[in-house]
């Protein structure tokens, strides 16, 4: 799957360039480019554990190009470009977490290979505890923008979306990417560092186990008390990634700090994350069927459910839909017009030949692809062209010249 995803977006990157640089100027999709790096480090630090060392390194160094490049590239383009039409503040939404979570997941991943490689381990430290920090730095800036536009402006359903839950997968991951730094081996001057990584780590780990009741309330109001209707999108995958990471997170800094309630508190919400997995997996299996099970033939607007129609609508031309239908109907056209080409070689063949049938009247039938014709005589064959050419003139359409070539000789 990780690799199909690289060939997707590799393609989408050469092939539809303004697409992409439209996402990028965008303060509400460019942050979403930062999964990327996330998705890349978390895959290589579950090949890490499996031990996996090579094939985690190479992702390790593919999540770093990716995290400095977007890390300079996205804040630029999307928010600090000028001239600024609009301030910051009226721009910030809960995907910018994701940057966070990119930064957390590297030293995440540095400090799962760091005991495991030799030379190299010291390098690893140090860009584990930097990409730590980073994201420690960060959290609270970005927590400052949101918070102060949620202050700013009217709240609506519409304007909390799933990727707030993200904010507390931010605090997941920066738990736990702290607690791998207090276990990281080597020099003796890491001892203070994990220390501070360990008080750290249980701050963050109690503002996220105090933001999941705020987001379980704000889930409820836009969903029960403002009716706004729970159907699938992809964006409640973004509350599937904190609740998994809540889960280990809690279970590693139960371990870390000897505390068996923590650790029994993380094994159970994850399997409560488990269960939330398979609603969302088990709501986009439903979706899928039902798109695919929507008549290719409804007008505009008239999909099922309401209000989807434009997105099933563009599910089917992408799915193939019309070019099947395309594809049907020129087959078609094509057989007929081969059709009509065999009866006409046909006949013209029967009406040159020479013989008894063609010189005489003769009622005998002949036999033609399975079907009967009756020979004529001369004199009826003289009658037939002149209906026909009867029909030619009277059936001509005003619009068109005259032609003599449609009078029989």
């Amino acid at each position: 799957c990780y690799l199909l995803l690289l060939v997707l977006n590799g393609w989408r990157l050469v092939g539809h360039r303004d697409q992409v640089r439209a996402d990028l100027a965008s303060p509400t999709r460019s942050f979403g480019a930062f999964t990327f790096v996330a998705g890349s480090d978390v895959l290589g630090t579950r090949l890490a554990l499996d031990g996996h060392t090579a094939a985690a390194v190479v992702l390790l160094v593919i999540g770093v190009l990716a995290w400095l490049v977007l890390g300079c590239l996205v804040p630029w383009v999307a928010v600090l470009r000028p001239p600024r039409r609009r301030p910051v503040v009226a721009a910030a939404t809960g995907t910018w977490f994701i940057a966070v979570v990119a930064s957390q997941s590297v030293a995440v991943l540095a400090a799962t290979l760091q005991p495991v490689v030799g030379a190299g381990g010291r390098g690893l430290a140090v860009l584990a505890v930097v990409a730590w920090s980073i994201g420690i730095v960060c959290y609270p800036l970005v927590a400052i923008l949101v918070a102060a536009w949620l202050l700013r402006h009217q709240v609506r359903p519409a304007a909390l979306p799933p990727p707030y839950w993200v904010a507390m997968g931010a605090t997941a991951i920066s738990v736990l990417a702290g607690t791998r730094i207090t276990r990281l081996a080597g020099a003796a001057d890491l001892t203070a560092l994990r220390e501070l990584a360990g008080g750290v780590s249980l701050v963050f780990w109690a503002f996220g186990t105090a933001l999941i009741p705020v987001l379980v309330a704000a889930t409820w109001w836009r969903h029960v008390t403002c009716r706004v209707p729970l159907r699938y999108e992809a964006t409640w995958w973004s509350v599937v990634f904190p609740l998994g990471m809540y889960g280990v997170a809690t279970h590693d800094l139960g371990r870390t700090g000897q505390l068996p309630l923590m650790a029994a508190i993380g094994g159970y919400e994850t399997w409560l994350a488990l269960g939330v997995w398979a609603a969302v997996f088990t709501a986009m299996l439903t979706h899928l069927r039902r798109t695919l099970r929507t008549r290719p033939d409804l007008p505009p607007g008239d999909a099922s459910p309401a209000g989807e129609g434009g997105r099933l609508r563009t599910f089917r031309r992408y799915a193939g839909a019309a070019f099947l239908r395309r594809a049907v109907t020129r087959a078609r056209c094509v057989w007929s017009r081969v059709t009509l080409r065999r009866r006409m070689a046909a006949w013209v063949t029967s009406r040159h030949s020479s013989g008894r049938q063609n010189s005489i009247a003769c009622s005998s039938d002949s036999r033609r692809g399975g079907t009967s014709r009756s020979s004529s005589s001369a004199v009826e064959e003289r009658m037939l062209v002149s209906f026909l050419s009867l029909v030619m003139l009277t059936s001509r359409s005003s619009a068109r010249e005259f032609s003599p070539t449609i009078i029989p000789s």
